[in-house]
């Protein structure tokens, strides 16, 4: 099993001269990328973080991005990202969780760096960019004094080098783990399965590289491909990015395309030059491909992974779009994948029956950290992961989700566990009881809708329940709707049926 941080060193070998970063006005070749991990390396050695240790990323898309995370390879450092969307106290959690001693922040994030440093006692922070939390060096400004000489720290392919936290399947925060290995393996899958670049192709990164928009840099890297890196997505700007870089391949999610659909006939943008448009991440709305692929044509691939076993366990390809039959199915199994649909005991499902999906690859997590008992329930004692999400599987193999047992919600290609709302609802003095469900939306594809019972004699306002939620969970897991109702569905032995909350919302559409 090859090493990530192997393959950073051969690519930054055979491309050196070779551009293989764009962000804005600049661009760093392979070699200057290489240098300045490096140097990061050496940043991170005296400051004593080396291998196992983990250092805290509260950073968006910047041009030292992969510079910062290649650095973290070759040292060993196990990489914590902190998505800038979450709230601080979800922060708090992740950076307690896995003892994370440092913290690496761009300069837009540094007010919410600062109120997690008074958070965590002994978190030591650096800035990328600018002054870190309360005066503390630039991370550029320190590496730029040492030599760019690689650091020589002995690894091995089940060495951590990632705690990924993910409320997933499960809706309590939790870190899945990558090694070095498994995150070599990711590459492969990538190559295997959804591209194979050149050194002519160049993606085009608008989401942030620490989800899966950057589980695509390595496969390019390795084949001397080129990294375009925006700040964030912004529909006509993504359009332009694609014109100006001559852009061969985009990741994005459902969201995401419908809206670049919506502005491009204003922009007047060329994207003459994609080759590949990659989605995943939710459900696609059939209208929605159908009108993408009638615009821009027999270029669309759909993957379907998780956190736990990224990128893709099954693919639906170029070809296997033009059949309307298969628009509805999440793929056939990838070539380095086994996968099976199997009952609650474990046994095969027939084709045609619905059973929840497990997968076994070399791709897969090595579990969840600091979490026992999650990973004797969510791994079989022959290796195979469970995903929890339900399909069916057709005579040639496809695989169709029917649905999720966990009731996860998919927003803007993001996750909510209806849990975790409901818990932060449920701090609110007023709330006696109430359920979330995921509700359709034209723009989000699901929405977070809360159906909420209030005690008698108390009183509470839409927006004071928003509120609520706004103030310990992440923007996008705020409910959109909100409404007021006597009491809440239940079984006979008391379980809140959402199912009976979901349907009439989907039956509106």
């Amino acid at each position: 099993m090859t090493m990530a941080a192997e393959l950073v060193r051969r690519g930054a070998e055979r491309f050196g001269t070779r551009t293989a970063v764009v962000f804005e006005d600049r661009s760093l070749t392979y070699r200057e990328v290489d240098a300045a991990a490096n140097q990061f390396a050496g940043v991170l050695a005296s400051r004593r973080i080396g291998k196992g240790d983990r250092v805290a990323l509260l950073a968006g898309n910047e041009l030292w991005s992969i510079s910062l995370d290649f650095a973290c390879l070759k040292a060993g450092v196990v990489r914590v990202p902190l998505n800038p969307r979450l709230s601080l106290h979800e922060h708090r959690q992740m950076v307690e969780d896995t003892g994370a001693r440092l913290m690496v922040h761009t300069p837009e994030l540094t007010e919410r760096a600062e109120a997690l440093q008074s958070a965590v006692a002994g978190l030591e922070a650096m800035g990328m960019g600018g002054p870190g939390a309360g005066g503390s060096p630039d991370l550029l400004v320190e590496a730029s004094a040492l030599p760019t000489d690689p650091p020589l720290v002995p690894l091995s392919p089940s060495d951590p080098m990632l705690l990924l936290y993910t409320s997933g399947t499960t809706g309590t925060l939790k870190a899945v783990t990558h090694t070095q290995g498994s995150y070599g393996a990711i590459t492969a899958n990538i190559l295997a399965n959804l591209l194979s670049p050149g050194r002519d192709s160049v993606m085009l990164h608008a989401a942030s590289l620490i989800h899966a928009s950057g589980t695509f840099v390595l496969p390019y890297w390795l084949r001397g491909g080129a990294a375009v890196v925006l700040r964030g997505f912004e529909p006509a700007e993504f359009l332009a990015a694609i014109e100006r870089h001559r852009v061969t391949e985009v990741n994005v999610v459902p969201t995401m395309l419908g809206m670049l659909l919506a502005t491009a006939p204003e922009s007047h943008a060329d994207v003459s030059s994609l080759r590949t448009v990659i989605y995943g991440a939710s459900p696609m709305p059939r209208p929605l491909i159908t009108e993408a692929m009638a615009r821009w044509g027999p270029i669309f691939k759909q993957y379907y992974g998780q956190s736990e076993a990224p990128l893709c366990i099954t693919v639906l390809d170029e070809a296997d779009h033009e059949d309307p039959e298969l628009l509805g199915s999440c793929g056939h199994p990838a070539v380095d994948a086994e996968v099976r649909l199997a009952a609650d005991d474990g046994s095969p499902i027939p084709p045609g029956e619905i059973g929840e999906i497990q997968v076994r690859a070399p791709f897969q997590m090595a579990g969840y950290h600091h979490a026992d008992e999650l990973n004797a329930e969510m791994a079989t004692v022959d290796g195979w992961i469970r995903t929890r999400d339900l399909a069916r599987q057709d005579e040639r193999g496809y695989l169709f989700l029917v649905d999720r047992s966990s009731d996860m919600i998919v927003t803007g290609g993001y996750n909510v566990y209806p849990r975790e709302v409901e818990d932060a609802l449920m701090t609110h003095p007023a709330v006696a009881e109430c359920a979330v469900v995921g509700a359709p939306d034209p723009t989000w594809v699901e929405a977070v809708v809360a159906f909420v019972a209030l005690r008698p004699g108390s009183d509470a306002t839409v927006e004071e329940l928003q509120d609520t939620v706004r103030a310990r969970l992440a923007g996008y897991k705020v409910p959109k709707r909100v409404e007021i109702v006597e009491t809440i569905p239940k079984s006979p032995v008391g379980k809140i049926l959402r199912r009976a909350l979901r349907e009439p919302l989907w039956a509106e559409r």
